[in-house]
């Protein structure tokens, strides 16, 4: 998303536990992503499809369409703040263009893109979940796949009994995101507590690590607790206790493979 999201995955490469990322294309900071994935190919890098732009300091535009009968452009000229308002009136042609332009961007720039995934679950409904499963198919990438339960999708403004997974691509049986709301918990042992509660099968574990500094201060009220991510995915800690536990780490790279084979 910003200089200090791609300082802190560069930092955290080669750390021991595999990490998969993900590029907001639209963002002012692509450029410095596309130029890490190119300098250690190896990466996991997806593209996390963005068709929302939140913060007040530091936002984004589409890179497809300036037409605001798109649905797509808020009157500053920049994404919507907000999932609702994308979801009841973007026209779906115009989100089909969107989305595949992102990818296409990220490919040109160098990126062997490995997965999709989706900014502030923008894709999770009856009205973008076919989209997002025609670009897995399309692109032959698997997708962050979970089922979002219909009282999340509620509280973002969206109306919808329940959305996912998406059929023929890996499933995710749970989805943990670590809190953004709590810096001062210990995020190492907040992580392992979830980790036990996870079943057998594919979870899926989702960190915001950041460098803490004046951008990152600027741009996000809760840059706190994404330099706390940043700290424990840092310390090698969970990559040990992980092992220790006979927990297998997975990157989006082997699933594209095992996907693309079948």
């Amino acid at each position: 998303m910003c200089e200090a999201s791609v300082s802190a995955f560069r930092e955290l490469l080669g750390g021991g536990a595999p990490l998969a990322a993900s590029t907001m294309v639209p963002c002012g900071w692509f450029p410095a992503a596309a130029a890490l994935c190119r300098d250690h190919p190896e990466v996991d890098m997806g593209v996390h499809l963005t068709l929302t732009s939140e913060w007040d300091a530091y936002r984004w535009a589409p890179i497809s369409t300036r037409d605001p009968a798109s649905g797509l452009i808020d009157a500053e000229g920049c994404f919507p703040r907000a999932v609702a308002p994308v979801v009841r009136s973007a026209e779906l042609g115009a989100v089909r263009g969107e989305l595949a332009a992102q990818i296409e961007r990220a490919l040109a720039a160098g990126i062997d893109v490995t997965h999709l995934d989706c900014h502030m679950a923008v894709l999770f409904n009856d009205r973008f979940l076919p989209l997002y499963a025609e670009l897995g198919r399309r692109y032959g990438l698997p997708l962050f796949n979970a089922r979002w339960d219909g009282r999340l999708l509620e509280s973002i403004g969206v109306q919808s009994e329940s959305a996912g997974p998406a059929p023929g691509f890996p499933a995710f049986a749970r989805a943990w995101m670590s809190p953004l709301d709590r810096p001062d918990e210990d995020a190492f042992e907040r992580t392992r507590r979830a980790i036990r509660k996870l079943p057998p099968g594919l979870s899926y574990l989702i960190f915001h690590p950041a460098c803490d500094g004046p951008e990152l201060r600027a741009i996000a009220a809760d840059h706190r607790a994404r330099v706390a991510d940043f700290e424990v995915l840092r310390s090698g800690k969970l990559a040990s206790w992980l092992a220790e536990e006979g927990v297998t780490p997975l990157c989006f790279r082997r699933l594209r493979e095992a996907m693309r084979s079948a």
